[in-house]
């Protein structure tokens, strides 16, 4: 088959490509570049520079290529910038998918994977299912990001059905590490990243908040390392190339692990051997106190479960490092 990696060029995007091609999968990535980085597609992938907006530019990709499945990563993904760019956000994020749908149903493609994420879940109660969240928990996004993202879901359920299409939305936890350095996160909008930042520029980590209802006060969340996101991304891939019209998945992507910002820091510091005491600032507007996912379904679903820990992500992050 030919897989179509919508945002191929981006950090988890290329993780995909590579994993794919690892798989024995043929890959074209469409990126606008205007996040990605066209270094990162293999030289024997085609890139095709273009926006999920225009319309003749996937439809003369999907035929050039003679595509027979779509993974769909291309997105604005910034909580903040969400919130301040709102409209930028739904044009990009919703009305992109929509054309891109457009495109796929008209083309006759039917395996589809979409990337989603967490973010639709919102504040959920922690006291719920003994802790973790499953892809049954209200889903009650905090932003704009999260809405898109949850109403890409929706979108994509709906489009999924009315044209036969075989359809999973993976909804992401924190991603962090890189399969090789030259793969890894140099953004700086997660907490790996932004620890890495501060302590190489000799300043100390930044904590938002010691006073949750968490066993060391700060919050908790489930990391997954971007390889074993990347491997899920092919069981999904795999799964729907076979499955039959009208097959919707719904899936979380995360290890079951809680993991607190406290504990990450310590991990990085003896990855690093950059120890500098975190400060403590006041709590975010909005960060929910514990964020764990159930991956049962995903197991049972796809036989897929991850394999690697932490420190692992933390080493192979500060080896791509530019800092």
């Amino acid at each position: 088959m030919t897989w179509l990696i919508t945002g191929g060029a981006g950090y988890i995007g290329a993780h995909v490509v590579r994993a794919l091609r690892e798989a024995g999968e043929r890959a074209v990535v469409y990126d606008d570049l205007s996040t990605g980085v066209a270094d990162r597609v293999p030289s024997d992938v085609e890139l095709v520079v273009g926006s999920t907006l225009d319309r003749a530019r996937l439809d003369r990709t999907l035929e050039r290529h003679d595509v027979s499945g779509v993974i769909h990563l291309a997105a604005k993904k910034q909580v903040g910038e969400s919130v301040e760019q709102p409209l930028r956000y739904y044009r990009e994020n919703v009305e992109g998918l929509r054309v891109l749908l457009a495109a796929v149903t008209a083309a006759g493609v039917r395996p589809f994977v979409f990337s989603s994420s967490a973010a639709v879940y919102g504040m959920p109660d922690a006291g719920l299912d003994g802790g973790l969240v499953t892809e049954e928990t209200p889903c009650v996004p905090m932003s704009p990001y999260g809405e898109t993202k949850l109403a890409g879901e929706w979108l994509v359920r709906a489009a999924g059905r009315a044209a036969g299409l075989a359809t999973a939305s993976l909804r992401y936890f924190n991603v962090a590490g890189a399969a090789s350095p030259d793969l890894a996160d140099t953004g700086v909008f997660n907490l790996v990243p932004m620890v890495f930042e501060r302590l190489t520029a000799g300043e100390a980590p930044r904590v938002f908040g010691d006073d949750y209802p968490t066993p060391d006060g700060t919050c908790v969340r489930d990391y997954i390392h971007v390889a074993d996101l990347a491997e899920a991304h092919v069981a999904a891939a795999h799964r729907l190339a076979s499955a039959a019209p009208g097959t919707d998945l719904t899936l979380n992507i995360g290890r079951g692990v809680g993991v607190s910002v406290r504990e990450m820091i310590d991990v990085i510091g003896e990855e690093t051997g950059l120890t500098t005491p975190p400060v403590v600032d006041p709590r975010r507007p909005g960060d929910p106190a514990r964020v764990v996912a159930s991956a049962d379904r995903i197991a049972t679903e796809l036989g897929w479960t991850a394999k690697r820990d932490v420190r692992e992500m933390v080493a192979s992050a500060w080896a791509g490092w530019p800092g």
